[in-house]
């Protein structure tokens, strides 16, 4: 193995062409920068995310459009602790948010009124960590990007129970009501608005102004209008009328409440629809006085269009007024208290931007299907909209269109973190807006500000309970790097506005062609979550309206342009494309070389001429999620057990001593990095300090970089050390890099927490022989060489947290404290006087580890009692001891501990804290003055000599007027450079680059500044920010050094599982040849039946590698084959297939047979015994059936089940069974008895009567049964 600090692995892969992968954590990082973009000058910033927010709920005005408040700004402060520091105090990782308000009023009678801008707080929002996680209540979690439906138009189909195909058209907005059109057996078109109210289509064209039967029919084309004439009549007998002839007249009649005389349209029908004109009908259609009328079309079309005469038939109404009453009835239940008012309800529903928002992607969506061109800008429904939506859907009664694929990735998004944020967002400032509003209809002639208005809790509940209790936002997954980084790439199907695991079909899970480079169809859960719970592929991205896109190299005439960088893809427009496989053979030029290339179009595999193909993958593993592709020969895997296998790698626990794989993918040193948790050079530079806490580096910096900088050109690295993850594995780096070393930007620094060499290094290379054992390694079971015990082969640090918080009760103050009442010296004398244990002191099983008294509750004291307390002191019968003591299973050394107090306010303290602060502030001002300083000389040096452009601040103010000369003086006299935004300052572009990058770095650093000394004050006065009630936090970390032992799971990366069943003496393994025992032996049972042979070929590689000293990366797909692998072990002299005869350890003779041996990549999982195995005697009980409790965490017992019984019962086992189901479960007097003779020596009684057979009595009883023992 290269002991150099990284690994230079021998690639097997044969495309040529290599594609940078994008960042693994874009997804959460990007998406939340493109939420907050705080990089973009305010003015500048794109109609999105919390700006999109801001701008869609203000400006808010009262209801007399007197008073306006309008938003120009927001920005947000260095937050006020740092990531760890919030870790460590439980608190909320976050940043307080401020908008830029404007209160102007506009109503001349208040004249008085001043316009007031303001800089006003709305409250502290979390603030994504470089990792992309947050941190709330002192954990780490992730939000999980949300796979939903896509906001537009959906048609599909259902059968009626007499098997009738009833088709549909659902239109589903961002915001609003949903609307559906369905047809019925019957063939008639309704409408369903929000899913209930029904009513017929050509009803809801009347409302929306397509008011006659003539205009309906018109839209579809459907009628002949001919001219009422005797003659003209005459022509068109024998043909059927389209529309009703209506008889129309007004009626006057006197209002009883006004006396007026008001005059209504009354109207009669003379003929019906679809009614054979005869010659008796044309008198009285003369008669009724109507102009024209009109007959059905004699054309094929006809009969598609049937559809609408049916439902033309059903409408119950004849004219817009009737129609927009009917619907209003039919959504309110209710009279109309006028036409006005029911229009108005409509328009609500679906055209008013208020109410209704299809969203940018549900218009995409919209203009897309429907094949329209309205303006993305457009969010409402129009006519348009609906009357293709009816037409679009009458083709698919008729056959004349497909129903859409719901599960296709063109019908469905992601809804990233920082689209989830900014409905929260939105929530939280729609109910700030209308407490605005009634705050200045209160407030009439008082004069007041925009601070005045705002209630800050009102947008952080909402945010926090988002965070605390939202599906999507979880408790991350911290076992190891690879665990994280998955985490934050999952796509979930769940969560609100989602599926539910009980609901979603197999469809929904099942794995879709458009799955292609954009979802893993390996890695997802087995349990009832399968194929709910994706991951993202390593190449996908999701673009900004929320799809998810993969690469393709595009492919004219046959050819590849290989300059050309990748073009991205949404499922959408992938449709209908040929797309060939990366590993094409290619000529020099990028000429495809063979005649016919096996493409993919849509579902399908067709054999295509290299002209025909329009696109190329970029790479075989394009197909597979980060953990697939770590899985080396996953090409020969069952794809079952690869499930397994990258599923099981996130449960990986970091060993001691990592080592990065002999086989891996070339993927490997990608995960370490995107994971950020190694620390790289920023730049090129020297190693100038190194020890096991910080690394200082020197960078190599221009002269211009120095002139615009306010840091130094060494930059101290603090490394992490064994720090506590979420599921209490430890992270602990160390430099890999020594004093005086150069290194490259780029260049990893350190290792640990599995990492190695700045790969991702999640186990052991272990020597392995695939052969029974003594029955040792029957089903699955493995058996392992004390030499992996003995060298620390497979040793995992654990780290526990222990806290213990002090409050204020009734009966007085808690205390922590090394003087507990009724406590042995002994047990005492590693506690300090705060009473917590000492760092190094190690602990067994009911050791105190943090000492802590508290007032006993039997009595409150008299007066008289709390005055001789306050003079001589608590008296020690009144408190008891409240300490935390360690669990029967904890043994460790404690390697940390820490103690956070809230200061304690009386005037001395107070008198301090002022003189503190000044001297503080007054420190400060120095450092603002040294800073200032330092930012006019570097201006000075940039534009000495030169004239000024016209530079303005924030107000537009010319603090610079075009023309002037910069003079230092002048320079001096300006005192806010952080509000200079606008304007040139000299002629030369280069030197205005400089300027603009040099005040931009001044306003980082003087928000550095700023935000220390917030914190400073906040110490000195506050102390310690704690949660609500708590005075001081207590909190001491043990560490666990857990070696392997039996029980413990272990795994390869192929979905072979196994429990270790026995470790066994180095001497008496199995061993080869020239005397070199195996390290572990599998069984080979575990292979054919689960047809996982990656794991022979790694096996077989692994071997070659080690003794030739070398890695490998074999991409997945794309990966060594088995000529290559045979070349390597006869180059290294190993058996060609790892055949060989091995030697009992026991007897020292040989096997009979072969065995297959080898060096494969083995991890231990999470689920370690000492976690799972305890023991009970006697412990609690359940309170109602007073049987005992079940679970390590209650202490409990092992459930005896019904079918258990019937085992003891098969056996005749009687005595037994009886003394299990009484005196070991629930008969609580002989429980009492059996204990008092175990202790005394004596028989055992005879069992009661068990307390669960009293339960069924009272049952029995409570069905008013009188139910008796008899003796």
């Amino acid at each position: 193995m290269s002991t150099k600090n990284s690994t230079e692995r021998i690639n097997f892969a044969t495309t040529k062409l290599k594609t940078e992968y994008p960042d693994f954590l874009d997804i959460q990082i990007k998406s939340f920068q493109d939420f907050f973009q705080l990089e973009t000058k305010s003015d500048e910033r794109s109609n999105e995310g919390l700006f999109k927010t801001f701008s869609d709920n203000f400006p808010i005005t009262d209801t007399r459009n007197q008073f306006v408040l309008e938003f120009l700004d927001y920005f947000i402060d260095p937050p006020r602790y740092s990531i760890q520091e919030c870790i460590e105090r439980g608190l909320t990782y976050s940043v307080p948010l401020k908008a830029r308000l404007k209160l102007y009023c506009t109503d001349p009678e208040h004249e008085d009124f001043e316009t007031i801008v303001q800089d006003v707080y709305l409250g502290t929002i979390p603030y994504m960590t470089h990792s992309g996680t947050f941190v709330i209540n002192g954990a780490e979690r992730v939000v999980v990007s949300q796979l939903h439906r896509s906001p537009g138009v959906f048609f599909g189909q259902s059968f009626h129970a007499n098997g009738t195909k009833l088709y549909s058209a659902r239109v589903i907005p961002f915001k609003g009501s949903w609307i559906e059109f369905a047809t019925d057996i019957n063939s008639v078109m309704y409408a369903y608005i929000d899913r209930k109210k029904k009513l017929p289509v050509t009803t809801l064209f009347r409302a929306i102004g397509f008011e006659r039967d003539k205009d309906i029919l018109e839209i579809f084309d459907l009628a002949d209008e001919i001219k009422v004439s005797k003659t003209g009549l005459k022509k068109v007998l024998g043909r059927k009328l389209a529309a009703r002839v209506l008889k129309t007249w007004h009626e006057d009649f006197v209002d009883e409440d006004t006396g007026e005389v008001v005059s209504i349209e009354r109207n009669e029908i003379v003929l019906d629809r679809d009614t054979v004109l005869e010659k008796e009908n044309i008198e009285e259609i003369l008669d009724a006085g109507t102009k024209t009328i009109l007959l059905h079309k004699d054309n094929n079309e006809m009969g598609d269009y049937a559809i609408i005469h049916n439902t033309l038939q059903k409408d119950p109404t004849n004219s817009e007024k009737e129609a927009v009453e009917h619907i209003y009835r039919q959504l309110r239940n209710a009279e109309p208290p006028d036409y006005e008012t029911a229009k108005g309800i409509i328009n609500k529903l679906f055209f008013s931007e208020q109410r209704y928002n299809l969203g940018e992607v549900g218009r995409y969506r919209m203009n897309k299907k429907l094949g329209l061109d309205v303006s993305i800008d457009e969010k409402v429904l129009t006519q348009e909209d609906i009357i293709t939506i009816i037409k679009n859907l009458i083709k698919l009664v008729n056959s004349k269109a497909e129903v859409d694929d719901i599960d296709h990735l063109s019908n469905r998004r992601v809804r990233t973190v920082g689209e989830q944020l900014a409905g929260q967002f939105g929530v939280g400032l729609s109910r700030m807006a209308r407490t605005i509003r009634e705050r200045m209809n209160v407030r009439d002639n008082e004069v007041f500000t925009p601070i005045d208005l705002i209630n800050a809790k009102t947008l952080s509940s909402v945010i926090n309970s988002f965070f605390g209790t939202n599906q999507l936002s979880q408790f991350m997954d911290q076992t190891n790097p690879l665990a994280e980084i998955t985490h934050k790439r999952r796509l979930s199907a769940l969560g609100p506005g989602g599926l539910s695991r009980e609901r979603a079909g197999f469809e929904v899970r099942d794995v879709h062609y458009t799955h292609y480079g954009r979802l893993c169809p390996i890695e997802t859960p087995e349990g009832p979550n399968i194929g709910l719970i994706s991951s993202l592929s390593v190449y996908a991205k999701v673009n900004n309206l929320g799809f998810i896109e993969t690469p393709y190299r595009e492919v004219k005439d046959g050819k590849i342009d290989k300059s050309k960088t990748p073009i991205y893809l949404s499922a959408e427009e992938e449709e209908g494309k040929k797309i060939a496989q990366s590993n094409l053979e290619l000529d020099d030029k990028g000429q495809i070389s063979i005649d016919k290339v096996v493409a993919r179009e849509e579902g399908d595999f067709p054999l295509v001429t290299p002209e025909e193909v329009d696109y190329m993958d970029v790479s075989p593993n394009q197909i597979a999620s980060i953990s697939a592709s770590l899985i080396p020969f996953l090409e020969h895997d069952d794809a079952n057990r690869a499930l397994m296998g990258s599923n099981m790698m996130r449960q990986a626990v970091p060993v001691m001593r990592p080592e990065v794989p002999i086989v891996g993918t070339g993927l490997e040193k990608r995960v370490a990095t995107d994971s950020r948790i190694l620390i790289n050079a920023e730049g090129n530079g020297t190693v100038e300090y190194v020890d096991s806490d910080k690394i200082t580096i020197r960078y190599d910096r221009s002269d211009e970089d120095r002139l615009v900088s306010f840091t130094d050109d060494s930059k101290t690295y603090e490394l992490i050390k064994f720090r506590k993850t979420n599921q209490g594995t430890s992270i602990n780096l160390h430099p890999i890099v020594k004093k005086g070393d150069k290194v490259t930007k780029g260049q990893v620094l350190c290792e640990g927490y599995a990492t190695q060499k700045g790969e991702l290094a999640l186990g052991r290379n272990m020597k392995v022989a695939f052969m029974p054992w003594k029955g040792y390694n029957f089903e699955d079971a493995i058996v392992i060489s004390e030499k992996v015990v003995r060298e620390d082969i497979f040793t995992s640090i654990h780290i526990d947290e222990y806290s213990l918080d002090v409050r204020d009760t009734k009966l007085g103050a808690e205390e922590l404290t090394n003087d507990i009442p009724n406590v042995s010296e002994e047990a005492t004398k590693d506690l300090d006087e705060n009473g917590m244990i000492r760092i190094g002191a190690e602990i067994k099983p009911g050791d105190i580890l943090i000492g802590k008294i508290t007032p006993k509750g039997e009595s409150d004291p008299t007066p008289e009692e709390k005055l001789l307390r306050a003079i001589f002191g608590d008296n020690a019968g009144d408190v008891k001891d409240a300490s935390l003591k360690a669990s029967p299973s904890l043994n460790g050394v404690v390697i940390d501990k820490k103690l956070f107090k809230r200061t304690v306010k009386d005037k001395q303290k107070r008198s301090r804290d002022k003189e503190n602060i000044a001297k503080l502030e007054a420190d400060y001002a120095v450092k603002f003055d040294t800073l200032k300083d330092q930012l006019t000389e570097k201006l000075f040096t940039l534009v000495n000599g030169k004239t000024a452009q016209g530079v303005q601040n924030d107000l537009g103010e010319n603090v610079f007027p075009k023309g002037k000369k910069f003079t230092l003086k002048m320079l001096n006299s300006v005192s806010e450079y952080e509000h200079l935004t606008k304007g040139t300052w000299t002629t030369d572009k280069k030197t205005n680059i400089l300027i603009n990058e040099l005040i931009h770095n001044y306003k980082i650093k003087l928000n550095d500044i700023q935000g220390s000394l917030r914190r400073e004050k906040f110490a000195i006065t506050v102390g310690d920010e704690l949660p609500a009630g708590i005075v001081k936090l207590a909190k001491v970390y043990v560490a666990k050094k857990r070696k392997l032992k039996v029980g413990d799971k272990m795994a390869g990366r192929h979905g072979n599982k196994g429990i270790v069943a026995r470790i066994v003496r180095q001497e008496d393994m199995p061993f080869l040849e020239d005397g070199t025992p195996v390290d572990i032996v599998l069984n080979p049972l575990g292979v054919p039946s689960r047809m996982n042979i990656g794991q022979i070929y790694e096996t077989v590689l692994g071997w070659a590698g080690q003794k030739l000293g070398q890695t490998y990366a074999t991409p997945i797909f794309d990966g060594a084959t088995i000529d290559q692998i045979t070349e390597l072990t006869k180059k290294a002299g190993v058996s060609q297939f790892g055949h060989t005869y091995l030697y009992d350890g026991g007897t020292g003779e040989r096997f009979d047979q072969p065995a297959t041996v080898g060096v494969i990549y083995m991890i231990k999982l999470g689920h370690m015994i000492e976690d799972k195995m305890h023991a009970r005697s006697i412990g609690p009980y359940s309170l109602i059936t007073q049987q005992p409790l079940g679970g390590k965490a209650q202490f409990g017992g092992q459930r005896f089940g019904e079918m258990e019984v019937w085992a003891l019962e098969a056996y005749g086992a009687s005595s037994t069974l009886r003394e299990i189901l009484t005196v070991k479960s629930d008969d609580v007097l002989g429980r009492a008895k059996t204990y008092e003779s175990i202790v005394k020596g004596e028989a055992m009684p005879e069992p009661g009567l068990p307390e669960s057979f009293n339960v069924l009595m009272h049952e029995l009883k409570g069905l008013g049964l009188d139910v008796r023992l008899e003796e």
